[in-house]
C-alpha cells in the first residue's frame, strides 16, 4: 500500500507540473520518523485548500481541467494514517511538497530475518 501512495505522489507531481521540470522523490529519518517526500514545480495548492485537499472528491481550481477523480490525496492520507503516519501537504516555492511521515523502526525493534 505505501507503493501505491508513493505512485499517486508521483503520478499528481507528473501531471501537474510542466514539462521539463524537476520532480524529487526522497526519503530519509527525521525526528525519529520515516518522511518519504515528493516535491514537484506545478502550481502547487493554495494554503487555504491543503486542509481540503485531502478530502475524498476534492478538486481545486487547477485541478479541474486535469483528468482524475480527486480520490488520490485521500487515499495517500488513509494508507499514511493506516500505517501510524501522516501526510503533510508544503509549499515547495514553486509546486507542492507531499510528505508522508512513519513511525521509523529501529534495528533494536525491527523482526530478526534468519536464512
Amino acid at each position: 500500500m505505501l507503493q501505491q501512495a508513493v505512485a499517486n505522489l508521483l503520478d499528481n507531481a507528473l501531471k501537474f507540473s510542466p514539462p521539463g521540470s524537476t520532480i524529487r522523490l526522497s526519503a530519509g529519518i527525521v525526528r525519529g520518523l520515516l518522511e518519504i517526500s515528493v516535491a514537484d514545480q506545478g502550481p502547487g495548492i493554495p494554503a487555504d485548500d491543503r486542509n481540503r485537499a485531502i478530502e475524498r472528491f476534492f478538486r481545486g481550481e487547477s485541478a479541474r481541467s486535469t483528468p482524475g477523480s480527486g480520490l488520490g490525496l485521500s487515499l495517500v492520507q488513509a494508507v499514511a494514517v493506516l500505517h501510524g503516519g501522516t501526510l503533510r501537504l508544503e509549499d515547495n516555492h514553486p509546486g507542492l511538497r507531499a510528505v508522508i511521515a512513519l513511525p521509523a523502526l529501529t534495528t533494536a525493534n525491527a523482526p530478526l530475518s534468519r536464512s
